[in-house]
């Protein structure tokens, strides 16, 4: 998986665009369904993070870009990677694909693109 680009609204991944929220589920790509967690945005001021979404739990390690900093994570999926013994690495989403261009293996990710 070769990362290409990333600016605010944008990321491109092998040649292709994108301009929402991304979930790497095993080397696959698709969209961030953010429909479980609206319901916590009031209380966080933005659509966080949480276990009520379907999260790439199968790896060793998680990588969550959080844009600019802006993506909250809600304590729960600190506590379930903690449960499932994955390592949960939370960068701001430049710093995150630098550690997913170095491709660790059994590494899945979430990415933030939009501020």
């Amino acid at each position: 998986m070769r990362f290409d680009e990333f600016a605010f609204g944008r990321i491109r991944i092998d040649g292709t665009s994108y301009e929402h929220d991304l979930v790497i589920d095993r080397g696959k790509i698709r969209k961030r369904k953010k429909k479980p967690s609206r319901k916590y945005r009031e209380a966080f001021g933005h659509t966080p993070l949480s276990v009520e979404e379907d999260l790439p739990w199968n790896c060793r390690q998680l990588v969550v870009g959080t844009g600019m900093g802006a993506l909250p994570i809600m304590s729960e999926v600190k506590l379930e990677a903690k449960r499932r013994k994955v390592e949960l690495l939370i960068l701001p989403t430049a710093k995150a694909i630098e550690v997913l261009n170095k491709q660790p293996e059994e590494t899945n990710a979430i990415l933030h693109v939009t501020c």
